[in-house]
């Protein structure tokens, strides 16, 4: 198995033709006419024969999905915030000119991808982070024994730096653009479980300081999504066992060696935007990680 924490602190510091007939050439059967995009297309006696190009075929998607994607942009562009209830689907028809049916389609899949929940007699809000169902989202570790509560945290470095090549390709930046750092210790009951690493995009979190992320008693994410109008949609992850090193050992008062499970997930935005870098240390002696497939 790899070496756990060092892996994390290493990481933050660092001759195609066209051929038509001129004016002067007289037309020749079978010709091409004058203005047709061709191609050539050379034969097995090297005589060069002008070929018409075949025009694209327009590219086809069901109505409901391109209701869907009118929908996607309308949330991206705030004019539904986090929290707030979307018109009626009588309403939203009215306005795109199609069934209601077709809306309720388009609808299911957002709510279907966590972007919209429906409530029986209230009507379909936009999700937000400040929901209860929505703090165990992102947070895979359960425990073991108990009802799954989210941790208390211990910030140990916030600050803003310069983005590492690997962090900068992963974000979609450029090698050497400002990040935010941010390294704490995370603890179920008053026992240190959780070791991460984060990376945010400069100009995005602009602000964002220590102080800040102490003082707010509530998940990150709705954090980020209240103060910076960033709301993480999907992402995606990878998970590998590891051993601690000294590193890890000392934050999480473990032994050196200890079998840890690792994670290096990028959240992204609307519009796939990856807004997070995030590297993580689990201890699961008292927890393990539950993902749901369907």
């Amino acid at each position: 198995m790899n070496s756990a924490s060092s892996n994390l602190t290493n990481n933050a510091t660092a001759a195609s033709g066209a051929v038509s007939p001129t004016a002067s050439s007289p037309a020749t059967p079978g010709a091409v006419p004058a203005g047709t995009p061709v191609t050539v297309v050379a034969s097995s006696n090297a005589t060069a024969t002008a070929m018409p190009v075949a025009s694209p075929s327009p590219s086809f998607s069901p109505l409901y999905q391109q209701i869907k994607a009118l929908l996607l942009k309308s949330l991206q562009a705030g004019e539904w915030l986090p929290g707030q209830v979307i018109p009626s689907e009588v309403e939203l028809a009215a306005r795109f000119g199609v069934s209601q049916g077709t809306v309720r389609k388009a609808i299911d899949e957002l709510a279907a991808e966590n972007l919209v929940m429906r409530r029986q007699g209230k009507g379909t809000f936009v999700s937000t982070h400040h929901e209860a169902r929505a703090h165990f989202r992102f947070l895979r570790l359960v425990p073991d024994e108990g009802v799954p509560h989210y941790p208390e945290s211990k910030f140990i470095e916030v600050k803003r730096v310069r983005a590492p090549a690997d962090v900068a390709r992963l974000m979609d930046l450029k090698s050497g653009d400002a990040v935010i750092f941010i390294k704490r210790v995370q603890y179920f009951d008053g026992v240190p479980t959780i070791v991460e690493e984060l990376w945010l995009p400069g100009l995005i979190f602009k602000g964002l300081t220590a102080e800040r992320l102490v003082e707010y008693k509530g998940p990150m994410y709705g954090l980020f999504e209240t103060e910076f109008g960033t709301r993480m949609i999907r992402a995606s992850e990878q998970i590998r066992a590891v051993c601690a090193d000294a590193g890890a050992a000392q934050l999480l008062n473990i032994d050196l060696g200890t079998p840890l499970l690792s994670s290096e997930r990028v959240s992204f935005t609307y519009g796939d935007k990856p807004v997070e870098l995030r590297r993580g240390l689990y201890l699961t002696s008292r927890h393990h990680y539950q993902n749901e497939l369907s």
